[in-house]
């Protein structure tokens, strides 16, 4: 696993190494001793699995809070994304700004996102699939979400939007109180 910084602190997109022979391929999703080279120390707690079918779709952008507040690792596994997250930490030089990447089944990238961060991926293909790892469990009670077009934000989404859950679409837009996580 080789872990490329990005623009905002704490958050990485890790490039996965794969052994290649005549049978094909394999590769390492996870390895505790790697990620402790980036400070990594909690413990795995849920993987989720996601398929969404038509391309263009959104989800997002979601986090919780604490004591419930997780780091997430993210892979596509079919298909491809537009892997997106929002820096919502208090105090951050980087606050309200976000980093996208494209994760897919053939780049073999992962998105390594710190806790106090918003996640979202819009689907590049139909069909993209993800897995999600989390240090979190999912705890309703807990569960925030930030608009997808949020003008404070301004994400630049690379196709138009086709898809999006109710829930997503209701979510109000920032105000200037909003002050992080």
């Amino acid at each position: 696993m080789k872990f490329k910084k990005t623009d905002l602190d704490g958050a990485y997109v890790v490039t996965l190494e794969p052994f290649s022979d005549n049978r094909g391929m394999f590769v390492r999703l996870f390895c505790k001793d790697e990620l402790k080279s980036i400070g990594h120390k909690k413990e795995i707690v849920q993987i989720n699995h996601s398929l969404t079918k038509k391309k263009g779709s959104v989800r997002g952008m979601h986090y919780q809070l604490a004591p419930n507040a997780e780091i997430k690792m993210v892979r596509c596994i079919r298909g491809s994304v537009l892997d997106v997250i929002v820096d919502l930490r208090k105090g951050s030089p980087t606050f309200l700004k976000w980093y996208g990447e494209v994760i897919s089944a053939e780049n073999m990238k992962m998105m390594y996102i710190p806790e106090g961060f918003a996640h979202g991926f819009q689907t590049l293909e139909d069909d993209s699939e993800l897995i999600c790892l989390h240090t979190a469990h999912y705890d309703r009670e807990s569960e925030r979400s930030i608009n997808f077009l949020d003008p404070l934000i301004n994400i630049k989404w690379p196709i138009a939007i086709k898809e999006l859950s109710e829930k997503d679409k209701s979510v109000p837009m920032l105000d200037k109180r909003f002050t992080g996580v």
